[in-house]
């Protein structure tokens, strides 16, 4: 009888400690995706070097598969997420703020923290155009997200500071969703109704190289300063279901960040490596020195580009503070 019992109580605690382990277990596969440019730098990096590889095996989880994709634009991105299909998203901080007011109350989407802080460039080839009140109903501007990418919003803030804020859509049915290639192709070539594009590094200084282009504003001239432009994000699900995983995201992040900082040089090389574009290393070296441009992890004006979108009605949910919107891995960093 007494084996009886003691065979049974082994067998409970196998079961238990069993259930323990499915319980505990991690994603085996992880699934992070990235658009076009040079503010995606740090997940070029993260890619190339296996990092999340490398940090997920040193916090015990083995051999980690991490699968990589190249989306268009944020809207591509939320869908990924909120379908499940997609664990780290990184991508503007129009996306993904639109995101965390729609999931507050359920999935709690937040952000990771910044990649960088860089100015993004509304450019025309039309020579009529000297400023934003120049455009007329026959010009169309190339974005990267209509009504939802930071370029898109801040064109809004521009409309709003030049007609009055009642004004602030005056220019959005003259905008087009075009990835940044294919909005400087478009541009450039002439042979089509695009005639602006308000895009992003490389894609600007690029352009400027072609005759006739020029700057009508950047992203840094409406927001009054420096902005986050690139951030990464997840669900509070994901975060609590897999600690380590996360960790291990958040630690090659740093560390990509780290080595960027550290050695220029590689880092634009690293880039045309992966890009295969027209742009040299010298060309991509040039914008990582800019003092313009900058890669941290601190969030910057993310809370003024909020205010905005509340004054305007497209966003109802107000965070007391940006710590609302990022996971506590950066709350000891100067966030705004």
């Amino acid at each position: 009888m007494r084996y009886r019992e003691w065979t049974a109580t082994i067998c409970v605690l196998m079961l238990a400690l069993a259930t323990s382990r499915i319980a505990c277990a991690e994603v085996g596969e992880v699934h992070v995706a990235k658009q076009y440019g040079i503010g995606y730098l740090p997940i070029m990096v993260m890619q190339d070097k296996q990092l999340i590889e490398k940090h997920a095996k040193a916090l015990g989880l083995g051999d980690i598969k991490v699968t990589w994709n190249t989306l268009t634009d944020g809207t591509a991105m939320n869908d990924a997420i909120l379908s499940g299909n997609l664990d780290f998203a990184s991508g503007g901080i129009g996306a993904f703020v639109v995101l965390w007011g729609r999931t507050v109350d359920t999935m709690k989407v937040k952000s990771v923290g910044a990649l960088d802080s860089m100015p993004a460039y509304l450019n025309t080839i039309n020579p009529d155009i000297k400023s934003i009140k120049d455009f007329k109903a026959t010009d169309r501007i190339a974005v990267p997200g209509v009504k939802v990418s930071p370029q898109a919003i801040t064109l809004q803030r521009a409309a709003a500071q030049a007609w009055g804020k009642e004004n602030y859509g005056k220019l959005d049915p003259l905008t087009v969703n075009m990835s940044h290639p294919m909005g400087m192709q478009a541009m450039l070539s002439g042979a089509g109704e695009i005639t602006s594009q308000f895009t992003s590094p490389p894609f600007q200084y690029e352009e400027l190289k072609h005759p006739g282009v020029r700057t009508l504003l950047s992203t840094y001239d409406v927001w009054g300063g420096p902005q986050t432009f690139i951030c990464a994000w997840t669900t509070t699900k994901f975060k609590e279901a897999n600690p380590k995983t996360y960790s291990a995201f958040v630690a090659a992040l740093k560390e990509a960040i780290d080595w960027i900082n550290h050695d220029k040089p590689a880092a634009a090389e690293l880039y045309v490596r992966l890009t295969r574009g027209k742009d040299t290393a010298a060309d991509i070296q040039k914008i990582l020195d800019d003092p313009l441009v900058e890669y941290t992890l601190t969030p910057k004006n993310i809370v003024k580009f909020i205010e905005f979108k509340n004054e305007i009605g497209t966003m109802k949910v107000k965070p007391a503070s940006w710590k609302d919107l990022f996971f506590d891995n950066v709350h000891d960093l100067a966030g705004s």
